[in-house]
């Protein structure tokens, strides 16, 4: 008897206490986990956060995560006076890449979400597809600023899936060239 009381408080406990050490999650075999550090992005925390959680509904193979303290961060996110950018990925583990959330794209009307979601497309190894859709994430800016959709399409979700369909062996090494996501 005193067992089964105690043991839904010890479970919890434990929990907790995993949590507290900063223990990672479980993470299935063909999953690749990227941290990204946004302890630079300013005002586009949110934005930044809004766009990790679309990347993390869209596909299974990678998954972002807040980096830990002391843990190195793959995707670098800083709020600068430029325009947008990004390193062309994909990235991987134990690599860098940085994205600028400029502060001209929104001043110009831009959507900071989709401004962000398509910054990290680029980290996950999706070039531009200008002049395309709105309905193109990677279409970026040249979709117009009244263009707020921040999911990727069928087709950039499923480039992500095969570039890092190995887990983070991954099929291909970052190109490395920056993107400036200009109209």
């Amino acid at each position: 008897m005193l067992r089964r009381i105690l043991t839904s408080p010890l479970i919890a406990l434990s929990s907790l206490a995993l949590m507290l050490l900063g223990a990672t999650p479980a993470v299935a075999a063909n999953e690749t986990v990227l941290y990204y550090d946004d302890g630079q992005a300013a005002e586009y925390t949110s934005a930044v956060s809004s766009a990790v959680d679309v990347w993390n509904s869209a596909v299974d193979n990678v998954r972002l995560e807040p980096v830990p303290d002391g843990q190195h961060a793959e995707i670098l996110i800083i709020a600068d006076d430029d325009w947008p950018r990004a390193h062309l990925g994909p990235v991987r583990p134990g690599g860098q890449v940085t994205v600028w959330m400029g502060r001209q794209g929104t001043a110009e009307g831009y959507d900071a979400v989709r401004i962000a979601a398509n910054e990290l497309g680029h980290s996950l190894g999706l070039p531009d597809a200008k002049l395309g859709p709105c309905s193109s994430l990677m279409s970026g800016s040249s979709a117009g600023v009244d263009c707020t959709s921040a999911e990727p399409d069928d087709s950039e979700r499923s480039r992500v899936e095969s570039g890092y369909g190995g887990g983070s062996a991954g099929q291909r090494d970052a190109d490395g060239g920056i993107l400036v996501d200009r109209a």
